[in-house]
């Protein structure tokens, strides 16, 4: 099939999902493998999102209502499924005993005057100007003939008045926000247990309208049979529509696509996996707007009156500005946001949208092992698949770098000219030469020989280079002998840090002579769900050089892609010293490629104090937990800014009695509710006040909660939300 998502799926084949044993195989991508029988998945478990299946008999799928349901536009960070939009700024709060008092009274007032009117008790002045536009002829015909005019313009006058009053005495009693407080309201409720009414089929999403106006109504037939089937799901939806959408910008053929779907139905353009949905959800999820809900916006005076008390949500447009979570241990950021995220991005993945690479410690898992394509547990001796130490890459310089950055990008500043660069160069003088004397680049414990300058080593090395003809990079092996006999070489340390990973419990890892599958971040234009697990026990120092590794590896192919119609998400959780200058610049650099990252640390003591203030200002969104300290707030609460908010301060003043009853009646007063009389005067003023300061998010965020702002891709941003992450 020519559309978009068998396209994606011819080159994703070769990633077969975890727990699926192949026989050991090259580097991937690879040629298609024949797909197994699509495994039948559960209903999803929330409500917003539409189960696969019908519920009683006759009733219609859920996803049909889902489908139907409005997503109106709303500010970043909104959860659109269903949004009510609230004004952006917040009305005056009256208490409603006080408006309906003030209702009655009003009425009654009404209905006083027109009384007083009427019986003629404020004498005949309010009707002297009925009587000057009346013409004579009608008040004759009172008494004799045809007084239908009379009686029509007379009952006319009496309803302006009427009208008149009600308006004045409405205004005054505030009848209208009475009404829009307690009688929309109940409508709304009337309403919505309405059956709702059929809508029309040209704009029914659920015969897909698009299909029928551009030349494919068979297909949209056979759509809109199986959503009304119970066989489709909301991933179906979301899969076909991109399929849909590759077809009008040209990159396939309505044809093609028409004969798929004829043949296949819900199940067309599936995934290569052939899975349609996850076995289990653990978070809402809205395929049609692309978001996954995280929690909702309390009812707090800090938040904007537009987002409280509506759900609030993380999406592509918005994790492409990169997200940035500091929380402490047990705060909630895996269970209440990686997992989401990661969850959505799989989703999304799924649906040919996405692709994700989600890395965390051994025993945090993002996700089941069957919601991933591949799952890479190293230091694991019956792991599947293996991690490419060099990216993919075939230029030399480019995997010298990536791995330089992995090995001592923490300790830049200490090397010389203060960066990595002569790190690099002396990766590079030996790569370049290895690869052209062996067509690949040398194993952990090759490198770590040739770093250490194993005079063995390096000799089997130019004499492989000199049979191969390279004597042109000869040059680099002797320029790397030179510089090893200077003084603080920085191959030492290089040597020293690849050691790390020399170990035993990787001795089956890393290994670029293709007798492992091994994953390659090249291939990130293809929708794949990996999930990488770091060693952390027992080898703490060497899961933070792969998560550098990673993250080097994930920058710099995300830029480097020619197909950038799917979204790359990165997600690392526990990113604690795995910031550097080099990460900084790469993660900059993600907004305009289509990919964005998720970075979670305990506290930003985890980050070099002069990358702390460069790393908020890098990302677009920032979420601060509960718990945090005083020292990780300061920074959130400096990039966040301040606004100007009304403050009112209320002094109480002693009155002093003159009279002598005055002074006896202060006295009693004061005997019978034991305070001096006092009169209260109330300044307001206009200030400016931090959104959220350090004290406050160090002390005033309850448990289960969390601060986030987000930023688009295009710029949009939303301030700080206090967000009630608990299901």
């Amino acid at each position: 099939m020519d559309t978009e998502g068998t396209q994606d799926a011819q080159h994703t084949a070769a990633l077969p999902p975890s727990g699926e044993r192949r026989p050991d195989r090259p580097a991937v991508p690879r040629p298609a493998a024949p797909h197994t029988p699509p495994r039948p998945t559960a209903p999803p478990a929330m409500p917003a999102t539409p189960p696969p299946a019908t519920g009683a008999a006759g009733a219609q799928p859920a996803l049909l209502g889902w489908l139907r349901t409005p997503r109106p536009a709303a500010a970043p960070g909104i959860w659109t499924y269903g949004h009510r939009p609230r004004a952006e700024k917040e009305p005056e709060r009256i208490p409603l005993r006080q408006l309906i008092s003030g209702a009655v009274i009003s009425f009654l007032c009404g209905w006083l005057l027109w009384s007083l009117l009427w019986n003629g008790y404020l004498g005949p002045y309010w009707y002297w100007p009925l009587q000057i536009l009346r013409p004579d002829s009608w008040a004759a015909a009172r008494t004799s003939g045809d007084h239908t005019a009379f009686l029509v313009v007379t009952n006319a006058y009496y309803g302006l008045w009427i009208l008149g009053i009600a308006f004045f005495f409405g205004r005054l009693g505030r009848w209208p926000e009475l009404i829009r407080r307690s009688v929309v309201p109940l409508l709304r409720r009337l309403r919505d247990r309405a059956p709702a009414a059929k809508p029309v089929p040209a704009t029914d999403p659920a015969q897909w309208p698009e299909l029928r106006a551009h030349g494919a109504p068979d297909a949209a037939d056979r759509l809109a049979a199986e959503a009304r089937s119970g066989a489709m799901n909301d991933v179906d939806v979301a899969r076909i529509g991109r399929a849909w959408r590759s077809v009008r910008s040209g990159r396939n053929s309505l044809a093609s696509f028409t004969d798929t779907v004829l043949r296949q139905g819900a199940a067309a353009c599936a995934h290569p996996s052939g899975r349609r949905d996850l076995a289990r959800r653990t978070a809402q999820h809205d395929l049609l707007a692309h978001q996954v809900r995280i929690g909702t916006a309390a009812e707090h005076p800090r938040n904007p009156y537009q987002h409280r008390g509506s759900g609030c949500a993380l999406e592509p447009r918005v994790l492409g500005t990169s997200l940035l979570a500091v929380g402490p241990a047990g705060s909630g950021k895996t269970t209440r946001l990686v997992r989401p995220v990661v969850e959505a991005m799989c989703l999304q993945a799924l649906a040919g949208q996405c692709a994700v690479v989600a890395v965390g410690p051994a025993g945090s898992a993002p996700g089941p092992d069957d919601a991933f394509d591949v799952v890479v547990q190293i230091g694991r001796p019956d792991a599947d698949c293996d991690l490419d130490l060099y990216g993919g890459t075939v230029d030399p310089d480019e995997a010298a770098g990536i791995l330089a950055e992995a090995l001592v990008g923490d300790l830049a500043e200490q090397l010389p000219g203060g960066d990595s660069r002569r790190a690099a160069t002396a990766l590079a003088q030996l790569l370049g030469p290895f690869r052209a004397a062996h067509d690949r680049f040398p194993t952990v414990p090759e490198l770590r020989e040739l770093l250490d300058g194993v005079p063995q080593a390096v000799a089997a090395l130019r004499t492989a280079l000199e049979e191969a003809g390279g004597h042109t990079l000869l040059r680099e092996l002797d320029a790397r002998a030179r510089q090893s006999e200077r003084p603080g070489d920085v191959a030492l340390l290089l040597a020293d840090r690849i050691a790390l990973l020399d170990r035993p419990a990787f001795a089956g890892f890393f290994d670029p002579t293709g007798a492992t599958r091994q994953v390659s971040l090249r291939a990130l234009d293809h929708p794949l769900r990996v999930r990488i697990e770091l060693p952390e026990r027992g080898h703490a120092e060497a899961s933070r050089i792969l998560s550098r590794l990673v993250l080097a590896q994930f920058t710099e192919c995300a830029v480097a892609r020619t197909d950038r119609s799917l979204f790359a998400c990165l997600v690392l959780d526990e990113a604690a010293h795995t910031i550097t200058a080099e990460a900084l610049r790469g993660l900059q650099r993600l907004r305009s490629a289509n990919a964005g990252a998720v970075l979670t640390l305990r506290s930003l003591d985890d980050v070099p104090e002069a990358l702390r203030s460069a790393l908020l200002g890098s990302v677009g969104c920032r979420m601060a937990f509960a718990g945090v300290t005083p020292w990780d707030g300061a920074p959130f609460a400096e990039v966040w800014g301040k606004e100007w908010v009304e403050t009112r301060d209320v002094t109480d003043r002693q009155i002093i009695a003159h009279g002598a009853g005055m002074k006896a009646f202060h006295l009693v007063r004061q005997l019978v509710t034991g305070k001096a009389a006092t009169s209260k005067a109330i300044t307001v003023r206009t200030v400016e006040r931090e959104r959220w300061s350090a004290s406050d998010l160090a002390n005033a965020l309850p448990a289960g909660h969390a601060v986030l702002s987000v930023t688009t891709v295009e710029g949009e941003h939303a301030p700080p939300v206090l967000i009630d992450l608990r299901p």
